[in-house]
């Protein structure tokens, strides 16, 4: 095993001890394992909560700052956090305008943060809830009753986190939430496995000269497996999964995101083929994000998510941000 570690049993606590000396703008609670923008609570403002199992950086605390999301609650690798962790998160943020839970739709994440919401309202808070499930592969699988929540993610927390900076209520940013999860559709693909400091080795057997079409973060199996196949292959058959799913009829928006372990030179010349085969398909790009955002510690490979959007969404899209792995505009 080759990793930059200790020991497997500290790498959330010395990831997070680390982010915390790299950015003095978030207060990172590395016992409770709880990460807050350091001007939380905002008055006024409706607070925005993530999280899920680490692993998947920058994916959520990454996203911790103005115009994005108020708190985030990273569990152990590829481990849901507890509830504890993400009603101690909401309290730290609201302000008495409401607290959003963004969840991706893992087993794990949807029963505990539901049950963080019910701790959170007996604690007199006002919690919403949006679930992501855009991931077209595969219905149900190894953690997911239904589709996985990938990609989409971040659009969301993005669009609904602008809305929050704006002064919208509650139900508003919720809605703005589900909107974009409800227009969003992503598709994964694994040039390698992943490997978890647990484990040491990769946790699926993937032989050299083949891919897995559809995967998911956390190594879960996908459609099919194939021979190797040129970027521009991939791309056609990636996006024509997406769009056989999304159809749409609109405007998208393009996330081309790295597993964690592709180059950015590769993912931009994969981009080059997402927008070939948009434009054949006649599908106007409004805006395009390249790079690993939504990861699974040391998978090559890569996922295309769409997201169909009209003017306030882009609007909201373009509004300021100021995160560790995202920011413009301010």
């Amino acid at each position: 095993m080759r990793m930059l570690i200790n020991v497997p049993e500290t790498v959330v606590a010395d990831g997070l001890r680390g982010m915390a000396a790299a950015h003095p703008e978030l207060v990172v609670d590395v016992e409770n394992r709880v990460v807050v923008r350091r001007d939380a609570p905002v008055a006024g403002q409706v607070a925005l909560v993530s999280g899920g199992g680490s692993g998947h950086e920058p994916l959520h605390a990454g996203f911790v700052g103005p115009g994005m999301l108020s708190a985030a609650c990273p569990g152990e690798v590829f481990t849901s956090p507890v509830p504890d962790q993400m009603v101690r998160a909401a309290a730290a943020v609201d302000s008495g305008a409401g607290v959003l839970f963004v969840v991706k739709n893992y087993t794990g994440d949807v029963l505990n943060f539901e049950m963080a919401a019910e701790l959170a309202e007996e604690e007199g808070l006002r919690v919403a809830q949006v679930l992501v499930d855009d991931d077209v592969a595969v219905t149900d699988s190894l953690y997911t009753a239904g589709r996985r929540g990938t990609g989409a993610t971040l659009f969301v927390e993005k669009i609904a986190g602008a809305a929050a900076q704006e002064g919208a209520p509650l139900d508003r940013v919720a809605e703005l939430a589900r909107r974009v999860n409800t227009s969003s559709r992503s598709f994964g693909v694994a040039l390698t496995s992943v490997t978890t400091p647990a484990k040491g080795s990769p946790t699926f057997d993937l032989p050299p000269g083949e891919l897995e079409l559809g995967i998911g973060i956390h190594g879960e199996p996908g459609r099919e497996r194939r021979p190797m196949m040129t970027s521009r292959e991939i791309a056609d058959f990636a996006v024509d999964a997406v769009l056989a799913d999304l159809k749409p009829n609109a405007p998208v928006m393009v996330l081309v995101n790295g597993m964690g372990a592709t180059p950015l030179l590769e993912l931009y010349g994969f981009n080059a083929e997402v927008q070939r085969v948009l434009s054949e398909r006649r599908v106007v790009v409004a805006r395009t994000l390249v790079g690993n955002y939504v990861t699974s510690l040391d998978m090559a490979g890569c996922s295309v998510t769409l997201c169909q959007v009209d003017e306030e969404l882009v609007r909201l899209w373009d509004a300021p941000v100021e995160t560790p792995a995202l920011r413009w505009g301010r």
